[in-house]
């Protein structure tokens, strides 16, 4: 009605006299109201001295004695009203050079830039960018200093992501304005941004500059991508790496940048991740040759860093002690030979032999054998060369190296041994544990047995080796049959066998799960507590409980789904369906009120009228009962629905089924009834198990 409709506290506020831009901003009603574009408070926040005020709550520090309000609340507010993205309060904004110069301020080098008041000043330039980009690129341009200032602020993450978004790699500006993007090629950004790697000392500096580059190698125009893939580019981003008095913090960040390079796809572990996207522009395919050449020329210097023998650095750890430890930067300098070797370049791999490089990357895969990362990156410098078209690559894996002999020697004497002349020495004192890569060398050694079957090659190294073929026979098969988690019984489905999908995740996709439904089912089961009959006075508890605490969204249920999982039979009538589980609790109830007694017998026993008895018209019964007494609320065969449940042969209490006798009549009573077979006289089906039985054996586990 109208006469109780009552003004929102915003146009309450509005309506005064004399009201300041802070009351409007405490009020919480702010945003929902700008959001649903209310004429008189937009008429407001498009005046140029509100626009002013908001922008210096953005990027002016609040005073160290100011209230809360004005150092978190206020500067908050003030974001989101931009970020509402309101045409005409962003025309305002945008159209006026005065206040373009006040938001770009925060750039200034004597202002603090602290994480907060940049984390406000990137959603409003990214929201600028994205709803007025000509208007905005034409103030940049106008402005070239501002792509400098925000490479000084490289270091912040919010300020990192701005610069990502400016240069071009966004899909969605430069497809749509690459007009406005075109001067950003002509400028020297890149030689500015990997210049940041020599003139600052600050980890934080040298990953987002190198995460920059790593997006600009995927996304960018291809007129940044062509000349950040070029070798001469190349060859500058090695010698800052290769440079002995900078951390190693520029050399790790910088082999970050080659290995997106080789392999636009793979992603690095920074922050700018959540932009990932379908590329259709830039750098999508394999390294040119150029780029793997322009590489090539460092890597021997790049290889003398895997040299351990200058190191003095000890580790202690829990199995003993490293002397010196592997080091992150050796570690992506494997990381990088990875990725090199998986590009198929033959040039490289002429290069990778005459260096030795493959001999060396395996000697520490012996000599560190519990540092996972470098067993991972080995295994698949061992499978790209093994998989490579280049004859000599694979032959001087299995000879020069002597892969098949480190495998044997390994398997052989698969302790730590004790040795201080080595990197990784037992503690003293306790006997040497098992050496922590044989998984790695097992998964190399199928691949060398699959690979044989197709290589002639690779097949004549194995079957010139008769300890080789001794171990694969006696060893290696036995411990595949071991490891084949699809044998294992440990009591669960065998239709496991079957499984084709590496994850249970997959699986849940593929499956028509109605999520909603299970989560509703769920939420019932615990709060009736069908699942604990030995706590009675427990589960009666759980119905005063609020809603809340027995809710379940969808996330929690497909983790419930997982561990109910029974089997993979598309067809069965399982717990992920639509029907009402509790149609059984209410049959059971029935019967036991309508039988006298009841032969016990096992849960398991198949019948498919027994699953189409389930649910239907009983589900409103059943939600009745779920608020009142459930005693009082039983229904029994002298109701109306009598007739029904006798037709639909409700099950027993222990999940049997009520059958008629030969040659006398259904007529409800206790007497006429027998028990199921029992599964022993039932045929044995046990990948077909109905999930409504299996139901039913939860709800009497003591009939077992």
């Amino acid at each position: 009605m109208a006469g109780l409709s009552t003004a929102s506290p915003v146009e309450t506020i509005l309506d005064k006299e004399n009201f300041t831009l802070e009351e409007l901003l405490d009020e919480d009603e702010i945003i929902q109201e700008c959001k649903a574009l209310n004429g008189h408070l937009i008429n407001f926040l498009r005046e140029k001295n509100t626009v002013k005020q908001l922008i210096q709550y953005i990027v002016e520090e609040a005073p160290v004695d100011a209230e809360k309000q004005r150092t978190f609340k206020f500067p908050f507010i003030a974001c989101e009203i931009f970020t509402c993205e309101v045409d005409i309060i962003l025309k305002a904004l945008v159209e006026d050079e005065e206040l373009m110069d006040l938001l770009f301020s925060f750039l200034d080098p004597e202002r603090p830039h602290g994480t907060l008041l940049a984390g406000y000043f990137s959603k409003v330039v990214v929201c600028l960018l994205l709803r007025k980009t000509t208007p905005l690129m034409n103030y940049i341009r106008a402005h070239p200093d501002i792509i400098n200032r925000l490479i000084d602020l490289i270091g912040i993450t919010s300020i990192m992501e701005v610069l990502i978004r400016l240069i071009g790699a966004d899909e969605h500006i430069y497809a749509n304005y690459v007009d406005s993007m075109q001067w950003l090629e002509d400028m020297n950004v890149l030689e500015m941004i990997v210049d940041k790697f020599s003139s600052s000392d600050c980890p934080e500096v040298h990953a987002n500059a190198a995460e920059t580059l790593c997006a600009i190698t995927r996304y960018a125009p291809p007129g940044l991508a062509s000349k950040i893939s070029s070798p001469s580019f190349i060859g500058r981003l090695f010698r800052h790496a290769l440079e002995e008095s900078r951390p190693k913090s520029v050399l790790v960040n910088l082999l970050s940048v080659c290995i997106s390079l080789l392999d636009p796809k793979r992603l690095t572990p920074g922050t700018y991740y959540m932009y990932t996207r379908q590329i259709s522009h830039g750098s999508s395919g394999a390294a040119s040759p150029e780029t793997v050449q322009g590489m090539l020329e460092s890597l021997g210097n790049l290889l003398k860093l895997l040299d351990i023998s200058s190191e003095d650095h000890v580790l202690l750890t829990t199995y003993g002690k490293l002397q010196p430890p592997l080091g992150k930067h050796r570690l992506k300098i494997i990381e990088f030979i990875s990725v090199l070797v998986a590009v198929s370049s033959e040039v490289a791999e002429k290069e990778l032999i005459r260096l030795g490089t493959v001999k060396r990357i395996f000697e520490l895969f012996f000599e560190y054998p519990y540092n996972n990362f470098l067993h991972h990156h080995v295994e698949q410098i061992a499978i790209s060369c093994l998989e490579s078209k280049n004859p000599q690559f694979v032959e001087h894996l299995l000879r020069d190296c002597n892969l098949i002999g480190r495998i044997l020697e390994a398997e052989k004497d698969s302790t730590l041994a004790v040795n201080t002349s080595r990197p990784t020495v037992p503690a003293e004192g306790r006997s040497a544990p098992r050496i922590g890569n044989i998984g790695h060398l097992t998964r190399i050694a199928n691949k060398l047995v699959q690979l044989g079957n197709s290589n002639s090659l690779i097949q004549t190294f194995l079957q010139e080796n008769s300890d080789w073929v001794d171990w694969q026979t006696n060893v290696l098969l036995k411990r595949n049959a071991v490891e084949n988690v699809f044998q294992w019984a440990c009591g669960r489905p065998t239709a496991l066998q079957d499984r084709t999908r590496d994850s249970d995740d997959d699986d849940y996709q593929d499956r028509d799960y109605d999520v909603a439904a299970l989560a509703n089912n769920l939420s019932q089961a615990f709060r009736y507590g069908i699942y604990s009959n030995d706590d009675i006075d427990e589960a009666r508890g759980s119905l005063e409980r609020d809603d809340e605490d027995v809710y379940f969204d969808d996330e929690s249920a497909e983790v419930v789904i997982s561990s109910l999982r029974l089997g993979d039979d598309q067809e069965s009538g399982s717990l992920f369906t639509n029907s009402n589980w509790f149609a059984f609790e209410g049959e059971r109830i029935v019967d036991e009120h309508s039988s006298g007694s009841t032969a016990s017998s096992s849960p398991n026993t198949k019948d498919t009228k027994g699953h189409e008895g389930v649910g239907g018209a009983d589900d409103e019964d059943l939600a009745d009962t779920a608020t009142s007494d459930p005693v009082q609320q039983i229904p029994t065969l002298d109701d109306d629905a009598s007739s029904k449940f006798a037709a639909q042969k409700p099950p027993l209490p222990n999940g049997e089924l009520e059958l008629e006798l030969e040659g006398q009549p259904d007529d409800g009573g206790p007497d006429k009834t027998v028990a199921s077979p029992t599964y022993a006289d039932a045929p044995a089906d046990s990948s077909k198990t109905d999930g409504n039985k299996v139901l039913s054996a939860r709800l009497e586990p003591n009939s077992y």
